[in-house]
C-alpha cells in the first residue's frame, strides 16, 4: 500500500493529498505531529529511530513521529500511531502547532505543519523494531545538554522544538488558540 499525506497550506487548511515519499522529494507542506510522553517524574521518553527508516535512522526523537493519513483526524492518527510505535496508548492533548522545513543528507525535504501532543505514561513501551531501536527516560535539562554537547544524535525537528522552546514541562505548557487547527 502507498502511504499518502495531507497537503496543506500555511494555516492548516487541507489543499491535496500525495504520495509520502513524493511530498518529501518535493518538499511539499504537509501534516504531520509530534507526540512526547512523560512520566510522573516530569522525564520524557525517547525513541531512537530503526536503523532502516527513511531519513534519520538511528537517531534520538520525541516519543513518536507521524502523519495523520488522509480522512484521518489528528486524534485518530496520534492515538494510533502511539499504539503502533510504543505499544501502548494514553490520553493526548494537542498544545501548539509549527512550521519547519530541512533538507536531510538523502535529499529528502522534511516541510511539516507539525502539531505537538502530550501525555502521562509510567510504564514500559513495548516498541516495535521496524519503528524504533531503543527507548529512555529524560528529562528536558539533560536533553538540553546533551542536544548542545551531540546534535547530530537527534532529529532536527526534536532539536528545533526544543530550541525554540515549544515544550519546558508538561504541567507549563500554555494550550494554544485552535484559530487555524482543523482536523
Amino acid at each position: 500500500m502507498i502511504e499518502k499525506v495531507i497537503l496543506v497550506d500555511k494555516y492548516n487548511n487541507p489543499v491535496g493529498v500525495e504520495e509520502k515519499m513524493k511530498t518529501h522529494k518535493l518538499g511539499l507542506l504537509h501534516r504531520a505531529f509530534s507526540i512526547f510522553i512523560f512520566n510522573n517524574q516530569n522525564e520524557l521518553m525517547l525513541q531512537r529511530r530503526a536503523l532502516d527508516k527513511y531519513h534519520n535512522g538511528g537517531l534520538w526523537t520525541n516519543t513518536v513521529c507521524s502523519h495523520p493519513r488522509p480522512g484521518e483526524t489528528y486524534q485518530q492518527a496520534v492515538h494510533r500511531r502511539l499504539a503502533e510505535e510504543m505499544g501502548f496508548d494514553c490520553k493526548l492533548r494537542n498544545r501548539q502547532c509549527f512550521i519547519y522545513k530541512t533538507k536531510f543528507s538523502n535529499g529528502l525535504i522534511e516541510h511539516e505543519y507539525d502539531c505537538i501532543f502530550t501525555g502521562r505514561y509510567n510504564n514500559q513501551p513495548k516498541i516495535n523494531p521496524q519503528e524504533a531501536m531503543d527507548w529512555k527516560w529524560i528529562n528536558l535539562e539533560k536533553l538540553n545538554q546533551e542536544i548542545r554537547k551531540h546534535p547530530n544524535y537527534f532529529t532536527f525537528w526534536l532539536k528545533e522544538i526544543m530550541k525554540k522552546k515549544l515544550l519546558t514541562s508538561i504541567d507549563k505548557i500554555k494550550k494554544p488558540s485552535l484559530d487555524g487547527f482543523k482536523n
